[in-house]
């Protein structure tokens, strides 16, 4: 269940608990062959790439594949016979001449083997961090509200980065054992059927452990990728919640936290990596065993005289046998990055299998006739099942009307404003703009008819000038000092030795909080919204700069619809019409005076907030 902040809404960046409070999930293996299958066709999409690399590899592999019979050749222009040794200089100077050549073309190959396999690993997560960034940018509201931030931008760096090393490890890897194993085995039938018969023998062996080994170590790496997340969302929360932190004492209680989770992720990493790294040395082992039967079995054959047997085919079959288990070592060292791969890649499609934002509006509407008549009729919704916030809620704002609506905190005035831009769908009722359902209105259409102007203000790092556009990238320098001086953010602007091209820190860090909620309303200025939502869009500002804003929003005001959410109550007295919002249903609704008058809810929580002073 996600956790719930003011006003029932999720928690937002530390996702369900929060990093500070998070749990240490155990994870369990999923589909890896579905997995697999999906990373193939990500690969495959780079075809060309794909077939020269496959190309490449069947070449290099033909001539490894040649290289111990030419050794084998060599070594037999040595003999014994008559008590003397005798030895064919002419026939081993071509054998190592041809076995130079082999050798040469096989390392010039290998060098342009791996900048193909660079470039199919990079294409291939190109695609897929593309794709990626594309479904985050289509996901709803919700469910960036109810992860962690820090553990969606895991996925996005490091287990696309484990997957681009695997792709460029591991793949030409796989390709290169299927090529030598066969090409390996032909040349042992061809010189002994016998020793290529023990040869093989190892094979089930080696499947059979390798197989039992996987499984019990794949729920390593799928824990120590969930792990990773987990620490890059404290660490995310950490520094952009660091001031709150550090207000609060809470330094080492985040220290603690980091300290548990790392903790985890080292025991957790530590055996992934000794039972991912296991494997090579078992089949080590089993190829060593395989050499020493192998050489025991040609020597005897070749005192017997069985099938023709020489020093040099003897050399060729150890060769061989080499050459044969080599592929499955080095698949198996490879296990361990494999596996991680696997881990992230299920990370990053269980992000892409998340189901997008519903737009189902096909009713494309001409923002600009738009008039700004709202009802919110029988509104029903809560951000959690059986939980609701709103219940029943109904509303009808007027086109030009400024509506203020009031409550308690979790009383559900922010929810109203998340389902008017359809950040979060309605569980029942119904929202119409100039009686058109907002569901019948693509999402993109109604949020430009739309603007938020936020508690917290959102800035890029970027210039003045590109912030203010966000609201309107079309609008040319005349537009936006146009906007900034409604939004009486002009002055100080022209001030700073860069003036429009002023480049603003993180966050807009190198401002002050009321410049840069006078930024924010200019940016909403520009982009000529019919429908104006001010949602606390004061309370973190002192009161001469709050004066400022005021009346930035109200030139921001002048002939559109606006709702303004305020805990200030004083910022509302002119609105024509204060709703007052209580237990997610409407309980009052009228001007200032007349709430007044009435002593209900509105009058409460307006002597409390002027406790001592005349109303």
């Amino acid at each position: 269940m996600p956790r719930l902040g003011p006003g029932g809404r999720p928690g937002g960046p530390g996702g369900p608990g929060g990093p500070m409070g998070a749990r240490i999930n155990r994870e369990k293996p999923k589909n890896t062959k579905g997995t697999l299958f999906r990373i193939l066709k990500y690969i495959g999409k780079n075809k060309l790439i794909l077939i020269m690399l496959v190309v490449l590899m069947a070449v290099i592999t033909a001539i490894d594949v040649l290289g111990p019979m030419f050794q084998q050749k060599a070594i037999d222009t040595i003999s014994f016979y008559d008590g003397r040794l005798h030895v064919d200089l002419d026939s081993m100077r071509f054998y190592l001449f041809i076995m130079i050549c082999i050798f040469a073309c096989s390392g010039a190959m290998t060098f342009f083997q791996g900048i193909l396999s660079a470039k199919l690993s990079q294409a291939t997560v190109y695609e897929m961090r593309n794709d990626l960034f594309k479904k985050i940018s289509r996901l709803p509201v919700k469910y960036t509200d109810t992860h962690s931030h820090g553990d969606i931008m895991s996925r996005m760096t490091n287990d696309v980065e484990n997957v681009s090393n695997a792709i460029a490890q591991s793949v030409t890897s796989l390709f290169s054992a299927l090529l030598t194993l066969a090409g390996v085995t032909v040349m042992m039938l061809y010189y002994s059927r016998i020793m290529t018969v023990i040869a093989v023998v190892t094979i089930p062996v080696t499947i059979l452990v390798s197989s039992k080994l996987a499984k019990f170590m794949r729920k390593y790496f799928v824990r120590q990728q969930r792990l990773l997340g987990q620490i890059n969302g404290h660490v995310e929360e950490m520094i952009s919640s660091y001031k709150t932190v550090a207000a609060y004492g809470k330094e080492e209680e985040a220290v603690e936290k980091f300290w548990q989770i790392s903790s985890e992720l080292k025991k957790c990493s530590i055996s992934a990596r000794v039972w991912g790294s296991i494997m090579g040395p078992i089949m080590n082992f089993l190829g060593n065993f395989q050499y020493v039967i192998l050489a025991s079995l040609g020597g005897f054959m070749m005192i017997k005289g069985y099938g023709g047997m020489t020093v040099g085919r003897i050399q060729a079959m150890l060769q061989y046998s080499k050459n044969f288990s080599r592929p499955v070592n080095m698949i198996a060292a490879q296990y361990s990055s494999i596996l991680t791969a696997l881990a992230g890649a299920e990370r990053i499609f269980d992000i892409m299998d998340s189901d997008d934002e519903i737009d189902e509006g096909r009713d494309n509407i001409d923002i600009a006739s738009l008039n700004g008549n709202i009802e919110f009729t029988d509104m029903h919704f809560g951000y959690v099942e059986n939980e609701p916030v709103l219940k029943g809620l109904n509303l009808s704002v007027k086109a030009g009307q400024k509506i203020a609506i009031v409550g308690a905190t979790g009383s559900g005035k922010t929810t109203i404003v998340n389902l008017l831009t359809r950040f979060y769908e309605l569980d029942s009722g119904s929202i119409t703009i100039d009686g058109k359902d907002i569901t019948d209105i693509p999402k993109e259409n109604l949020r430009k008819a739309i603007a938020i102007v936020l508690q917290d203000t959102v800035l890029f790092n970027d210039t003045i000038r590109a912030n203010i556009k966000y609201g309107n990238t079309e609008a040319d320098d005349k537009a936006v000092k146009a906007a900034a001086a409604t939004a009486m953010a002009d002055r100080f602007i022209e001030r700073l030795p860069d003036g429009y091209e002023t480049v603003l820190a993180e966050a807009g860090s190198n401002l002050s909080q009321g410049q840069r909620q006078l930024l924010s309303i200019a940016r909403a200025v520009l982009a000529e919204p019919k429908i104006l939502i001010l949602d606390e869009a004061t309370s973190s500002v002192d009161t001469r700069t709050e004066m400022h804003i005021q009346q930035a929003m109200i030139n921001l005001m002048k002939g559109r619809t606006s709702l303004i959410i305020a805990h200030r109550l004083s910022t509302i007295r002119d609105a024509d019409m204060i709703v007052v919002v209580n237990d997610g249903v409407i309980a009052e609704a009228g001007s200032h005076d007349e709430l007044i008058k009435r002593e209900g809810e509105y009058y409460k929580l307006y002597s409390k907030q002027f406790a001592g002073q005349t109303i």
